[in-house]
This record gives structure tokens, sequence and C-alpha cells, in this order.
């Protein structure tokens, strides 16, 4: 069979290596198709997985309309040369371009508020996969569901090993204890308007934070003088395994909270979209291991009361098993539903 992937966003990239891993292995031929963003092309070529470049991340709406159509073009262009089989993504281009082809395209997506994405790519979609615990209600035959989070396909514990090395690149022993704050730089189209931990109280964070340990800044955008002695300075592939070291998370980025609680590491996420999303409630909720703000400064607080907790890391972890033991395999479910789709997609309704 022959599966066309479009990766357009780092975690897209840790999210398809393993199943790419597992097509290939089984004997299926795959072509990736990639966006210019961030370090998505970085990643791509440490994982030594091969693409074509079909677009990069415009800023601006009207930009952004534009790369759609580049991206669409480019990408009917590839796959009309490779004639897949089935098409995957979280991106409309291969949506579109799926239907000139008369062939399925899979969706899958975790984040509710990306309405954006969502209006131009679920209408084209032969299966929309979310995780159970997606709050959006979908109107659709197509909506397949599955009881796990995007980030368990590359942070399970089986397919996920910590590397200490990235301890020793930053001085610190495994009895350091650390911080890391994540800010983003809210430029993708389902973020505007929105907000997390300010300029204003950034200094406070630092300051009160770094009274339980190191602090790092992991930062999409520039810092600033004040706070670039905080900028975290590691090759991009091990940033997981920072985290997983990491006394505690907090900040801005949602999918590093998520990423946070499933290596065991206490979480606190701060935007103004706190509420808004099923994985932070069941995170919460049901497993304890992660807390979502809107208000910076609760989030603070909290943050600073559960490193009071000398027994934090420990909780935490017993917290974290009890999650993998209850989620499915992701990368297993996702693998064996394109490898029998559509006959799997049946068995699953």
């Amino acid at each position: 069979m022959k599966v066309m992937i479009g990766i357009a966003h780092p975690k897209q990239v840790h999210f398809w290596k393993n199943i790419i891993h597992n097509l290939t292995n089984d004997g299926h031929e795959v072509k990736i198709v990639a966006w210019k963003k961030d370090i998505t092309l970085y990643l791509l070529n440490v994982y030594g997985l091969t693409y074509e470049i079909i677009g990069r991340n415009y800023k601006g709406l009207i930009r952004k309309m534009y790369g759609l159509l580049e991206s669409d073009f480019k990408a009917f262009k590839v796959a009309r040369r490779f004639k897949p089989d089935i098409l995957l993504a979280g991106s409309p281009a291969l949506a579109h371009v799926s239907k000139l082809l008369r062939k399925p395209y899979i969706y899958f997506i975790d984040t509710e508020h990306a309405s954006m994405a969502y209006r131009l790519t679920y209408l084209f979609s032969d299966a929309i996969c979310t995780p159970s615990c997606f709050k959006k209600k979908i109107n659709s035959k197509n909506w397949i569901m599955f009881d796990g989070y995007q980030e368990l396909a590359y942070l399970h514990p089986k397919y996920f090993k910590p590397d200490p090395s990235v301890l020793d690149d930053l001085g610190l022993s495994k009895h350091d204890k650390f911080i890391i704050i994540r800010l983003i730089s809210w430029g993708a189209v389902h973020d505007v308007g929105q907000q997390g931990i300010g300029a204003k109280i950034r200094a406070q964070y630092i300051s009160k934070l770094e009274q339980y340990g190191r602090v790092f800044i992991s930062s999409e955008g520039k810092l600033g003088n004040e706070f670039e002695e905080y900028a975290l300075r590691i090759a991009p592939e091990k940033f997981h395994s920072l985290l997983y070291y990491a006394q505690l998370y907090t900040g801005e980025g949602g999918s590093t909270a998520t990423e946070a609680a499933i290596l065991g590491t206490p979480s606190v996420f701060v935007s103004s979209l706190a509420g808004t999303m099923g994985n932070f409630e069941e995170l919460e909720e049901r497993y304890g291991l992660v807390y979502a703000f809107q208000d910076p400064h609760v989030a603070l607080e909290k943050a600073l009361e559960l490193l009071e907790d000398t027994n934090l890391k420990v909780k935490w972890q017993k917290r974290k098993e009890k999650l993998v033991n209850e989620k499915i395999d992701v990368t297993k479910f996702i693998t064996e539903f394109i490898e029998n789709y559509p006959k799997r997609k049946q068995v699953i309704k």
C-alpha cells in the first residue's frame, strides 16, 4: 500500500515517526510532504525521515490563505506522481487532494479550538480521528474516537526512553531540581486573541520559581536581554528527555503540558484557552496530572504550592503509571487502523 502523510508542525513529526516506522517495516511505501515551520524539517532530518517540501508557515491570514493554495497545488503534483492509496494528515491540503484523486483521507485532530483548519478539512475527510475526551461534538458518521492522546504515540514508555545526556549538556545531575517554562508565539490562526503568561509577570515567575531550582525558558519568540540567561539551549530532539527529568513544567504550550503529564512531570498550564479542551479536563479530574488556569497569578500560586511537596515527582510517576495502564497503545491503534482501512473503521463504528 502507498501512504502519503502531511507533516506541518514539529509535534506532528513526533506523532508520526513511530507509525511511519511501523508502516515501512510492514512493507508499505510512505511519502512524506512537509511544511517549513519552526523546527519541523530539522526533526525530520534528525529522525532520518525523507520528505518533499510543499509549503511554509506564512504570517497573517491573507498570506496563510495563499499558503494553503500553494500547498494544495504542490501536494497535488506530488500525489499525482506518487499515486497514494490513502492520505493522512492534520492539515487541509491533503484532504483537498484526496478528493481530486478519489482516494480516502484520514484526518487526525486533537485541538478543539482549531476551527479554521477543521472547517477546511472535515468535509473532505473519510475518517476523523480524535481522542475520546475531545470536547467538540462532530456530527459525522466518519468520527472515530480512541482512548488515548496523540502524545502517547511518541511518549508511551514502549516508545520513549529518556536520554540522561541532556542533563550533562546543561551541567545538571539527576539530583538537581529544575523547572521548565514554555512561552509560545501565539501566531497560529487558532491562537489569535489568546494569551498566557504576560510579559509583565514573567519576571515574577522566574524570581519565585528559581527559589526551588534552576529555571529554563523554552520560547518560540525572542526573550529579550533581561531573560536571556534563562533561555534553554539544547538539541531540540532532547527536549522531552529534559521534560522527563524536570521537577515541574509551567507554561503556555498546551502540547507540552500534556507531554509533561504523560512523562510524570507536574504540569501547570497557563492560557486563556484553559477550560476549552477535553484532554486537560481528563488529565486533571481523572489523573491529577495537570492543572489548567486562565489567570497566570493563580497558576503561579499553584506551581509554588506543588514545589513545596518534597515527594512531588514520586506521586506524579505513580499517577502517570495509572494513565499508561488505562490508555491504549496509540501507535499500534493508528498503524492497524491505516493498514486495515476501511474494514477497521467499520469494526470500530
